[in-house]
């Protein structure tokens, strides 16, 4: 069974110093999550600091923006969510944020981006990915997605072959 991955994102804050327990801690939660009943003891154990303090640290940095997002990140392909589709939708501007918005509550879209396009023969420019458990099920995400919002033109980008998936390494 493969292990779950503990991953701790940055915002575009930039101008946040790490101090150096921060940049141990961080080290740790952007690999694999330590392997055992108490991670936060085992990455205390690691970094020379007390569970509280990790658990501390890493609620700080969360409040300051620092990390936007701490959570688990399984991977889907070992799961019985098999496919995905990237959907580029063509979008009125007025409504961006509100297809944005809607799109996103969807449980089957894991990202949904605005990318404004820089050529007019590439309408496109919200962009979701779709997970479902079969082609099938994908294509019928699209079709809810059609029925619920006001977006209706749209290329889907099938994957063909993954070269490479891994989370931002910040602290090596």
């Amino acid at each position: 069974m493969p292990k779950p991955r503990l991953c701790a994102f940055a915002t575009g804050k930039m101008n946040h110093s790490f101090t150096p327990a921060e940049q141990t801690v961080l080290r740790t939660v952007q690999d694999n999550l330590p392997d055992g009943l108490t991670p936060y003891a085992l990455m205390a154990e690691q970094a020379g600091l007390t569970e509280k303090q990790v658990l501390d640290l890493l609620t700080g940095l969360k409040k300051s923006g620092a990390i936007r997002r701490f959570g688990v990140s399984l991977k889907h392909q070992k799961t019985a969510w098999r496919h995905n589709a990237m959907v580029a939708w063509k979008v009125d501007a007025a409504q961006v944020e509100e297809c944005g918005r809607q799109v996103a509550r969807h449980s089957h879209v894991s990202h949904a981006y605005y990318r404004p396009s820089p050529t007019p023969d590439w309408p496109y420019e919200l962009y979701t990915m779709i997970h479902g458990r079969s082609e099938a099920e994908c294509l019928e995400v699209v079709d809810e997605i059609m029925h619920r919002t006001p977006l209706r033109d749209h290329a889907i980008l099938r994957s063909l072959k993954e070269l490479k998936k891994t989370s931002m390494t910040y602290f090596a």
